[in-house]
């Protein structure tokens, strides 16, 4: 019987049902039946708003199917007292501006944009249209949109990354329209400029001796190992292994590009055990049914082993990928050859890692010292 578990969760100030899974394709698009259910990056999970009606909602979804629906975690959990903030109701969207919004996501599709962005540019577009019935409107002018950005994305404290999206969604919602509105004087604003976190090699150690799991440590290896990002590691096939020249090749990747990636000589004698044991037919990683492992399940086997380490850091499955990338630079490799590997457009974004090396740093004599 195919199982599903629904954990409670917080999600851009709302108390949300994640609803998890292994991958499961019949699942996936039962799911994608609900309206009312969404798809999060930064979760990495569907995801509805917490409420009575939308838990029986997700129950009489499922019952249908005969599916088992573990729900214990969502009992125990105690609420959360959210911060107060601004809240902006919006009206529904007509039929008429319901059925334009679905010809944009066919439209973007077309475009062949991947489906999370498709679907975020759809979602966020949805809330522009409802916010210009809100305000009663007719014409599509610059004011609408600052007052959009305004009261729905700054008023309402979203993230800067958030409010990037909604530009991004508008901007393209009017390409769709054929509309030119001059000056469009709302600019993408800047993100912060965070150094990501690192692992030092005896903390990516730890990570490894606490999975006992043949598979989990196949793949966690792989992320370290190789400097992928863990979309890159699930979509691999077994054909992709290159063991005669120990290279990876990792296929539209972001961006939609093709690149070559190291194969460890340690982690290919990890990779055959794995091959011998579990038998992948199609891709490298596969959950049950021979499908496509899933990012929640990659994500959940992290956590678990991050649990038994005294690892205090903020760890993610790209934190893997950040620090093959900053221990190649440690160990003397030319940022070029990382920019490659990593498969970065720029080398801008290969030099953030120039900023957490320790070999620098620790070559400056500080001036306390001479004290």
């Amino acid at each position: 019987m195919k199982s599903i578990t629904l954990l409670p969760n917080t999600h851009r100030n709302c108390n949300v049902i994640m609803i998890v899974f292994p991958f499961d394709e019949e699942i996936k698009q039962h799911i994608k039946l609900l309206p009312e259910v969404k798809w999060s990056r930064t979760l990495s999970s569907f995801y509805i708003i917490s409420s009575k009606g939308n838990l029986h909602l997700l129950f009489t979804h499922f019952r249908r199917k005969k599916w088992l629906v573990d729900y214990q975690k969502l009992r125990k959990e105690v609420t959360r007292p959210l911060k107060e903030r601004y809240k902006l109701v919006l009206p529904q969207l007509s039929e008429e501006l319901n059925s334009e919004l679905i010809r944009f996501k066919k439209w973007l599709q077309q475009k062949r944009l991947s489906e999370n962005t498709v679907n975020t540019y759809t979602e966020v577009t949805a809330f522009f249209l409802r916010y210009k019935i809100l305000k009663k409107v007719e014409p599509y002018s610059v004011k609408l949109i600052e007052q959009f950005n305004y009261d729905f994305i700054y008023k309402a404290n979203r993230s800067v990354s958030y409010q990037n999206q909604c530009i991004n969604g508008v901007k393209k919602f009017l390409l769709f329209k054929n509309l030119e509105i001059n000056p469009l004087s709302i600019e993408r604003p800047k993100k912060e400029k965070q150094l990501p976190a690192v692992l030092s090699i005896d903390e990516i150690k730890a990570i490894f001796n606490n999975l006992t799991n043949l598979k989990h440590k196949t793949l966690l290896s792989l992320l370290y190992s190789g400097g992928l990002r863990i979309g890159e590691a699930l979509n691999l096939r077994v054909e992709d292994i290159d063991s005669k020249r120990m290279l990876i090749h990792v296929k539209q990747a972001k961006g939609k590009k093709d690149r070559y990636t190291l194969l460890s000589v340690s982690f290919l004698k990890l990779l055959r055990e794995y091959y011998l044991a579990y038998k992948p037919k199609i891709y490298l990683f596969e959950g049950q049914n021979k499908k496509q492992y899933s990012n929640a399940s990659a994500q959940a086997v992290l956590k678990k082993a991050l649990k038994k380490t005294k690892i205090t850091k903020r760890v993610t499955l790209h934190t893997l990928r950040h620090s093959f990338a900053t221990h190649l630079l440690e160990n003397g490799t030319d940022i070029r050859y990382i920019q490659e590997l990593l498969g970065h457009n720029s080398p801008k974004t290969t030099m953030i890692y120039t900023h957490v090396t320790n070999t620098s740093l620790n070559n400056i004599k500080n001036p306390f010292d001479e004290l």
